[in-house]
């Protein structure tokens, strides 16, 4: 074996051949791939194959897609067969919200090219003839569905990455992993040592044990998933075509035509983990013991919808492992705090993604970020919070709503809470419902006293339970004063005598002067935003930098990333030990001015000015700056004492109507402000430029990440721009994430950040639009749960244009 490659990938299952495929097709010939056994070990083999490009996701969908074209012409382009059958695919719905959310797949899925078709049951019935019709509301068709033979694809793919140059060691066990003085990595194997410089993890349910190696914890867990297939069935026989692949989401399983007979995979409610001890030495194709009795009722179930399911015998029973992630996502993107290391593993649905997957993490590592912003795949959205305990209780909650409706909003309670502030017990005691954002607990809304059901689910922003109250928060903070605990802001104390050339260098945005707050971001080479922070100036050569909860340690190893190897700038990660309270409201000022001696008026303390103020025994740093548009401040303080302060604003506030209000009202309350969210109206797929946030790059500064792109676009003019819209005459439903905006009979934009605004009494969207149409007072649709609806693009901010309250 070599004792030297530019790049080692570790696992040979259809996601490591195909990330070894694309790096050599993007001429990264010296790869290394090391495989334990043979090819396909582990969960590869015994999969299922099926290839759905079905997702309530945007980024899942497009991840898929690329897969099943992909695989399409694969057996072709690298010179070996493939089987693999597009049948087409029908899921079934049993009610209104699951056809709720087949009208938005289909919409997300025709904006990607795909002709994705609502079906009546009638048009189920004509697709599928041996089911039975009894309580279908209808279906959602996708013609591009079918299986694959998940070993031919991992052998083809295996084919194509030696054609073009790259090596594959088979039966080759790593024991260790280290890291040299270098930079490189040293890896130890059974067959000899060999050195790279960057190391890819695709070693499937064993990628613990790799990142094990390293010192790290990786959140993942092996589930046991069963199908059966069944003896062979003469009219399937007699068929010319197959079936198409047909799922039952309501009840939870999915059943398609194998050969003669029929193949049957339930995700039963018995979710059942393996190995939580540790995994055997030898485990490459074997299988679990059958248990068939976890899955009768799914099994009965199927044969009621499709009888000739029942007039045959079970075949043989595949009992196999899973990995599993906390979300069900994989890892795809840069291990946290380790250069140059990669992670590509952990698919529940890796046959199926397996294509997408190999291709972003090639541009990853050839370009420094993919093509598309794939957060919900990064292995930074967890930190160290994700215990053993946290991610088998998530995955054994996910394994059993493997088919759940997804709804716009939804809070599940496994694995919770995890991280808590210093006022959780005293939120919950005034009846808070919390939801987890970073695995930090927030409150969400505070419902009515005795609510049995605190989270009724809906597309229809009434029918859900906290509509009415978000709303009533929402006018508390608009005309009073509101309270929140926002806890797990990523805090990072950045300093050193090259700090301020350091930062002013990497991001954007001018740097505030001592004592002010701006808002500034780091962008990639292409000019898309990477990182975004509130800077506030503390001193000279000090700065306080806030970010996202979920983005901790994205941002930390953004920053890190770029640091000077001089020792001029140190960052101080303050997240954990540093609170922080939004007070906001026309009354803020007056409760505040009765807890504090600090000089509160505009001339002392103006709107985005910092100033360090003491709150009984309590030393604050004072922002004058929230995210909800109002008279207000959010104060960080260490957590200590945090309900100090807490008890202290709401005994003053009372006499001004104070109200608690929750994360809910925080996102409506900013959708009137326009003010955009990190990941979800803003990703490295968007420039500042499209953003619509021009204003707040400093073109006139000296060079910085992505300047030369940027100043290129802006001669150019933007392709897309983001804008506010708010319904004309709004349906029951808002626009969930990623639906598609219409100018006529062409899609010219996409939604992302969207609801109900309970200031203007509006429905509103921020959308991504064709650049010649962001004009305020244009018209354009917006298409949402199947039907579409007029639109006019208003000013940005929609609420307060002009940031009168801001400044009051």
């Amino acid at each position: 074996m070599q004792s030297h490659a530019r790049i080692v990938i570790i696992g040979g299952g259809a996601v490591g051949t195909s990330a070894l495929y694309h790096l050599a097709q993007r001429g990264v010939t010296d790869c290394l791939l090391l495989e334990r056994n043979e090819l396909t070990s582990g969960s590869t083999w015994h999969a299922a194959g099926n290839c759905p490009n079905f997702s309530t996701s945007w980024n899942t969908i497009k991840l898929q897609r690329h897969s099943t074209r992909l695989y399409a012409r694969l057996g072709d382009e690298v010179g070996y067969p493939i089987n693999y059958h597009i049948t087409g695919s029908i899921r079934l719905a049993h009610g209104r919200d699951r056809m709720d959310e087949y009208k938005h797949v289909a919409a997300m899925a025709r904006a990607q090219g795909l002709d994705f078709e609502m079906m009546s049951p009638v048009d189920v019935k004509a697709k599928y003839p041996y089911i039975e019709l009894d309580d279908l509301a209808g279906g959602l068709w996708d013609p591009f569905d079918g299986d694959i033979d998940p070993s031919q694809l991992t052998q083809a793919f295996a084919k194509g990455a030696r054609d073009l140059g790259a090596t594959i060691s088979r039966f080759t066990q790593v024991n260790a992993i280290l890291r040299q003085p270098n930079g490189e990595w040293l890896i130890k194997t059974d067959k000899g040592d060999v050195t790279c410089e960057i190391v890819v993890n695709a070693a499937g349910y064993r990628a613990g044990e790799v990142m094990a190696m390293v010192g790290q914890y990786l959140p993942i867990v092996s589930m046991s998933h069963q199908y059966l297939v069944t003896e062979q069935i003469a009219e399937l026989s007699s068929r010319k075509e197959k079936l198409p692949l047909l799922r039952d989401p309501d009840v939870s399983y999915y059943l398609r035509q194998e050969r003669d007979g029929l193949l049957l995979g339930p995700y039963e409610w018995q979710a059942t983990p393996h190995w939580l001890d540790g995994l055997p030495a030898e485990f490459a194709h074997q299988l679990y013991p059958d248990d068939l009795d976890r899955l009768e009722s799914y099994i009965n179930a199927a044969i009621e919808r499709v009888p000739l399911l029942g007039t045959v015998g079970v075949q043989r029973v595949i009992n196999g492992p899973i990995p599993y992630s906390p979300d069900g996502n994989p890892y795809i993107g840069p291990a946290h705090g380790l250069p140059n290391f990669y992670q590509c593993c952990c698919f529940s649905f890796g046959i199926a993604q397996a294509g997408g997957a190999g291709k972003t993490i090639a541009e990853w590592i050839v370009d420094g970020d993919p093509e598309w912003d794939f957060w919900g795949f990064d292995p930074r959205r967890y930190t160290d919070y994700a215990t053993k305990t946290y991610v088998v209780a998530k995955a054994i909650e996910l394994y059993q709503n493997e088919y759940a409706i997804g709804y716009p909003v939804e809070e599940r309670a496994a694995g919770r809470p995890a991280k808590t502030t210093a006022l959780y017990g005293t939120l919950a005691g005034k009846g808070a419902f919390f939801c987890a954002r970073g695995g930090w607990e927030r409150a969400a809304y505070f419902p009515e006293p005795g609510e049995a059901h605190p989270q009724s689910l809906s597309f229809r922003r009434a029918e859900t339970a906290f509509f009415a109250k978000v709303g009533e928060e929402c006018r508390a903070v608009r005309e009073r004063v509101g309270i929140l605990d926002l806890g797990g802001f990523t805090k990072l104390m950045v300093e050193g005598p090259g700090a301020a050339a350091w930062l002013d260098r990497i991001t954007c945005g001018r740097l505030p002067k001592l004592g002010r707050i701006g808002l500034t971001w780091v962008l990639n080479t292409r000019g898309g935003i990477v990182s975004e922070f509130t800077v506030t100036r503390l001193g000279a050569e000090q700065f306080y930098l806030v970010s996202a909860a979920v983005a901790e340690w994205h941002d930390l190893d953004v920053l890190n990333g770029h640091l000077p190897a001089d020792g001029s700038v140190t960052i101080r990660n303050i997240t954990a030990e540093t609170g922080s309270l939004i007070l906001a409201g026309p009354k803020a000022r007056e409760v505040l001015a009765k807890v504090t001696g600090a000089d509160l008026s505009n001339a002392a303390f103006p709107w985005l000015s910092a100033r360090a103020i003491e709150i009984g025994y309590a030393p604050v740093t004072a922002l004058r700056v929230n995210y909800v548009g109002e008279l207000g401040w959010e104060l960080h303080m260490p957590m200590q004492y945090l309900a100090g302060v807490y008890g202290q604003l709401w005994a003053a506030g009372e006499a001004f109507g104070i109200r608690d209000f929750g994360m809910y009202a925080m996102d409506s309350l900013r959708l009137e402000k326009c003010y955009r969210g990190w990941k979800g109206d803003i990703t490295h797929e968007y420039t500042p430029l499209m953003a619509s946030l021009d204003r707040l790059v400093a073109f006139d500064k000296g060079d910085f990440i992505g300047k030369a792109a940027l100043v290129a676009e802006r001669a150019r003019g933007p392709v897309e721009r983001l804008v506010a819209l708010t319904l004309d005459n709004p349906g029951p439903a808002d626009a969930p994430y990623c639906s598609p905006v219409w100018a006529g009979d062409t899609r010219v934009g996409l939604t992302v950040g969207a609801g109900w605004g309970h200031a203007l009494q509006k429905s509103i969207a921020l959308a991504y639009v064709r650049a010649d149409l962001a004009v305020v007072g244009g018209k354009l649709e917006v298409e949402i749960l199947g039907d579409r609806f007029t639109a006019t693009i208003g000013t940005d901010p929609l609420y307060d244009p002009g940031n009168a309250r801001l400044r009051a």
